[in-house]
């Protein structure tokens, strides 16, 4: 199947416009960065709109477009699992619970807590590792579009690489965070004004929602659960393609998704940027809410492509080919432009992110702590500009490594296990167990990986059996959470605690002290109540949407429905 797009003139004008928009944002933010903070923080003054929008566009990336279209097409409706079980809950845990610990302790990024929680190996470890999985997955943003563009208009795979990591590289060293942030927001609605059109067209094209369900049914496309949210997800009959249900709850819902959504700074980054504690704390939870809505135009892409594109089904097409298949078949003459920009915003959206978290935590949790401390501002953030050009021309090399996988999500999930969830499993335990001691922050992440790594090299080998790659990565996910908590006891037992006074505004339980690592200290409780003071003097009142509490509870009560109605 020739999946070459016939685009004109016209259809260029769109992304030659989207670009020019993208460079002129950099551009203009480049005068508010004065300081390392301003280029990698935002300076702390974004509210909490921006800071969610730009906290979903990061992970909107082309990884996710292509490999939720790709799941769709191949495993059906159990993906919403990834939105519903593998992201929303999370989000929320995120607002209500762990900014209070990132935003008011101040810390730069998550390394940075884990210094101060823990010990200097520790921090060093993760930071390192940190660094290693960020720019892997900025790799896949970088192969993603490539393979798209390749596909659709027929560009070399390194032309591509090379034209979109240049404009990623020109404004994210101009404008730093700030330029990345409200390109997210641009890029959010451009990808949304190019998915809703294609979703319609192609509901359209297979007789609207009942049509494309029957036809499903009639040709068993999607084998025995495609059509099913829950559907074979028990311990005796296992047919769900994401694995049982305990698999589905600890290593998809609680393991690999508070992993990644909790610990994970390329997305805490965009809260660290807000104004305030408050919009801090609504960011991820505002951002949940069209969370919860994405399914139906990224993920029933990939179901209409099933229907519509028989090659997939045959194996003439691989299904990360579902979305640009899709595209052709359903895109009108004159929108095809527009697909082509929101493609490269997607791209830009997930490379950007990755590449700012890169550089923020190796200026500050590497370079300034520990190779070249106690220089002037100024110099950081020259180091950190520099590094953002590192950290694109690598992401370059790492492209080439997204290329051996025929679905981009196994890949994705692959390094998931390995390097978020034992991360998640450290900050549970660091967080709630004041007893926890600086050496078993170091060793259980490394066993939790050990652990996640065991179980990818026992599938890969043939010794495990999963219906899928990635049941396997949530599997590895559970391993390295109980291989982590499990050795993070064991060395705690054995060694000395930190000081109970050292752990001020660290740990659950002691967020109404001063934080004495912070420049100034501020205690947590005493802000609070200033700012509700405040508000009261005003005569204006905390409506409840601006509560972080209210807002979570109706964002799960809401989750639960969908689960309920859909599944």
């Amino acid at each position: 199947m020739d999946l070459r797009l016939d685009a004109t003139a016209f259809d260029y004008s769109f992304v030659v416009v989207y670009l020019f928009f993208v460079i002129a944002i950099g551009v203009v933010t480049k005068r508010k960065v004065l300081t390392s903070e301003d280029y990698f923080l935002s300076g702390r003054s974004l509210p909490a709109w921006i800071c969610a929008l730009a906290f979903l566009s990061a992970n909107i990336g082309a990884t996710e477009l292509i490999g939720m279209a790709a799941n769709g097409s191949q495993y059906g409706l159990a993906t919403v699992h990834y939105y519903w079980i593998g992201a929303v809950p999370a989000m929320v845990f995120l607002g209500l619970i762990m900014m209070p610990f990132y935003y008011g302790s101040k810390v730069r990024s998550v390394p940075e807590y884990l210094r101060l929680r823990f010990d200097r190996p520790t921090h060093v470890y993760q930071s390192a590792v940190f660094a290693i999985a960020t720019i892997l997955v900025a790799g896949i943003n970088l192969f993603a579009l490539a393979l798209l563009i390749n596909v659709l208009i027929g560009w070399p795979l390194w032309a591509s690489i090379i034209a979109a990591a240049g404009v990623v590289l020109l404004y994210t060293t101009m404008g730093g965070l700030t330029a990345t942030m409200y390109n997210e927001v641009l890029q959010f609605f451009v990808i949304v004004a190019f998915l809703i059109p294609l979703t319609v067209g192609g509901l359209i094209r297979v007789g609207g929602i009942d049509g494309l369900l029957e036809t499903i049914r009639t040709h068993e496309l999607l084998g025995e659960n495609g059509l099913s949210v829950w559907g074979g997800t028990g311990l005796a009959n296992t047919t769900n393609p994401y694995g049982n249900w305990i698999a589905l709850l600890l290593g998809m819902g609680f393991v690999n998704s508070f992993g990644y959504w909790t610990t994970n700074f390329t997305e805490v980054q965009r809260a660290l940027s807000a104004k305030d504690m408050s919009a801090a704390q609504r960011t991820p939870i505002i951002a949940a809410i069209p969370k919860m809505l994405l399914p139906a135009i990224i993920i029933m892409p990939g179901l209409i492509a099933a229907v519509l594109i028989p090659e997939l089904s045959n194996g003439k097409l691989s299904h990360n080919e579902a979305l640009p298949a899709l595209i052709g078949k359903v895109m009108p003459t004159g929108l095809v432009g527009l697909a082509l920009a929101a493609l490269i915003a997607a791209f830009m959206a997930g490379m950007a992110a990755n590449v700012s978290s890169f550089n923020t935590v190796v200026t500050y949790d590497l370079w300034q702590t520990y190779i070249r401390p106690g220089r002037k501002d100024t110099y950081y953030l020259r180091v950190g500009r520099k590094l953002t050009v590192a950290g694109v021309f690598i992401a370059i090399g790492a492209a080439f490594i997204a290329a051996e996988f025929n679905n981009i999500q196994d890949y994705i999930q692959l390094l998931q296990s390995i390097f978020s969830a034992p991360l998640f499993a450290t900050f549970v335990l660091g967080m709630f167990w004041k007893r926890m001691s600086g050496p078993a922050g170091l060793w259980g992440l490394v066993a939790g990986a050990a652990g996640a790594a065991a179980v990818q090299i026992g599938y890969q080998n043939g010794f495990l059996e999963f219906n899928s790659q990635q049941a396997a990565s949530f599997t590895g996910s559970g391993m390295a959470f109980v291989f982590d908590v499990a050795v993070s006891v064991l060395v705690t037992l054995r060694t000395s605690p930190k000081p109970v006074e050292e752990l001020d505004g660290l740990v659950w339980g002691r967020t109404k002290m001063p934080i004495k690592r912070s420049i100034p200290a501020p205690d947590l409780h005493k802000v609070a109540v200033k700012a509700e003071r405040e508000r009261l003097e005003e005569g204006r009142g905390l409506a409840w949407w601006e509560n972080p509490w209210p807002l979570g509870a109706a964002v799960v009560a809401v989750l639960v429905l969908l689960n309920i109605f859909v599944g």
